[in-house]
């Protein structure tokens, strides 16, 4: 009776599967674009497309995108005083696939995402630097889907490259913390 069962699961998830690539067939361009974002595989990219229909015209930019998803921080300010900061309600569906590929995608190793996601944790936690990957990612979605661009990773060290004198001065107050004293040569070729 298990087989029998098993046998029938299995012959429906395949026409279900058959069905969800027929309908996926008008987007097969969209879909390869975005499995190139890390932490995109096709099931989560054919939520994406099945949520935002695939047309970002109707979106007049990433932010409103990123807040019709509901994955852009909330802001209550009264008198000055910020009192909450949880995320806006969007679209749970889209919500879902996108924490699936910033999960995915902070694992993913010398990346702009992971670079991203540890540069902020240190400051905001794990949960606000997840929703800030969040918004990274349907950002690159909104610009890739609009400009039809594969994404263009920009490597795990672009925050050292983008500023290097910040980096170098952190180093140095750390070791300096550390009870170092700590003198510059710089390797010739390089500086």
């Amino acid at each position: 009776m298990h087989l029998d069962q098993y046998d029938q699961l299995t012959t429906v998830i395949d026409q279900l599967t058959g069905r969800i690539e027929e309908a996926m067939a008008p987007f097969r361009g969209a879909l390869d674009l975005l499995d190139t974002i890390p932490g995109i595989n096709q099931p989560t990219a054919e939520v994406i497309i099945a949520e935002t229909g695939g047309d970002m015209s109707r979106f007049a930019s990433a932010k409103h995108l990123a807040s019709w998803a509901g994955v852009c921080p909330g802001h209550h300010e009264s008198a000055g005083r910020t009192k909450n900061t949880k995320v806006r309600p969007g679209n749970p569906y889209l919500k879902g696939a996108l924490g699936l590929a910033a999960f995915g995608a902070v694992r993913t190793k010398d990346t702009y995402l992971q670079a991203r996601y540890k540069r902020l944790t240190a400051r905001r936690g794990p949960l606000k630097a997840l929703v800030a990957v969040e918004h990274s990612i349907i950002t690159a979605i909104w610009h890739m889907l609009t400009d039809n661009v594969a994404y263009q990773e920009l490597g795990g060290t672009y925050f050292t490259h983008r500023d290097p004198e910040r980096v170098t001065r952190r180093a140095i107050t750390q070791l300096n913390q550390l009870g170092y004293a700590v003198t510059l040569n710089p390797i010739e070729g390089t500086a």
